[in-house]
């Protein structure tokens, strides 16, 4: 089975380990999120698709879900000794390390998409991880401080501010004038299914699906395309994902977003047991729709996020049967 995943970080690359059990044998590819992609000390830095490394690779910080384990930040301290920020980023010392990698890579005149291949190589992850596109796109997020309208980048939104005042607009900078990396459409067109992770569906899958070309292709790849909640009784599982729907006005629910998402994208939604009673709505708006337990509760063992991905797989083979 040939399985494409769009992932964003933590959601994502917990829901990947989940399936990565549940089908074994599957040729899995993920196309990572670049749109939280930042520019640091000098370095490129690459959020989601480290996340991703890291937790297939097994070098994650568990507790957190991002990051390494076992990190140390001595360098973060030194570079504050220096009054050199920004501070609200923390960079660890072993994470340092892949973004030296990266960069050099980069600047030696590697694309993103070999560069991230090669780091692979030493995590083993298990998946091909592609980014989305090999084009620099920047998520930048439109708010208004002190009166003053004004785009911050979207780290700085999530990771300064919090989320602690309104979105007003996302807007993936660069994304129109990108193109898919390469492998990205090959891997759609021989799919024989498309999942959408519990990951954020604006900043993260919805970036993805902004690259010109990335949509269509989903759209008109003729296999089942089945997503996951990431909206668990009308509020994020995790993160402030209702912050940013609220921009792009979709209410924080399991049926906004698979509407959000539409029945032109997507043929199947798994909505959490919370919200059964979303179902009939969502199957009205022509998307198969089951009502299934979507807490990854367990994520070192893994155990809940295999039984997503089975019920995500189930879903998938169901659209198929319809469809004959």
């Amino acid at each position: 089975m040939r399985i494409v995943v769009l992932a964003g970080g933590i959601g994502g690359a917990r829901f990947l380990r989940g399936l990565k059990a549940a089908a074994p044998d599957a040729d899995i590819t993920v196309i990572g999120n670049t749109g939280d992609d930042i520019h640091l000390f000098g370095l490129k830095v690459c959020p989601d698709l480290d996340t991703v490394m890291y937790t297939l690779g097994g070098g994650i910080n568990e507790e957190q879900g991002w990051g390494r384990t076992d990190e140390t930040f001595q360098v973060k301290s030194e570079l504050a000794a220096y009054g050199v920020g920004p501070e609200w980023f923390g960079l660890g010392d072993r994470d340092f390390a892949t973004h030296i990698v990266r960069t050099q890579m980069l600047g030696a005149g590697y694309p993103l998409s070999a560069v991230t291949e090669a780091l692979c190589d030493r995590w083993q992850p298990g998946v091909r991880l592609i980014p989305m596109s090999d084009d620099r796109i920047e998520t930048h997020v439109a708010v208004e401080t002190d009166g003053e309208r004004k785009a911050v980048h979207f780290q700085e939104y999530w990771v300064k501010l919090r989320a602690s005042v309104d979105a007003l607009a996302v807007v993936p900078v660069g994304a129109e004038q990108a193109k898919p990396a390469p492998g990205v459409l090959e891997a759609i067109a021989e799919a024989d299914v498309v999942i959408f992770p519990p990951s954020n569906p604006v900043v993260s899958i919805g970036t993805i699906l902004a690259v010109p070309g990335i949509r269509e292709a989903i759209a008109e790849a003729g296999v089942p395309v089945v997503g996951l909640s990431p909206i668990v009784g009308d509020a994020p599982v995790r993160g402030m994902a209702d912050k940013v729907l609220a921009a792009v006005g979709v209410e924080a629910s399991a049926a906004a977003v698979a509407e959000h998402y539409g029945s032109g994208l997507l043929d199947g939604w798994l909505v959490d047991t919370v919200d059964a009673a979303a179902v009939e709505r969502i199957e009205s708006a022509g998307i198969r729709c089951r009502a299934v337990p979507l807490l990854m509760t367990d994520p070192e063992e893994g155990t809940a996020a295999a039984a997503m991905a089975r019920e995500a797989l189930a879903l998938a083979e169901e659209v198929r049967e319809v469809r004959g």
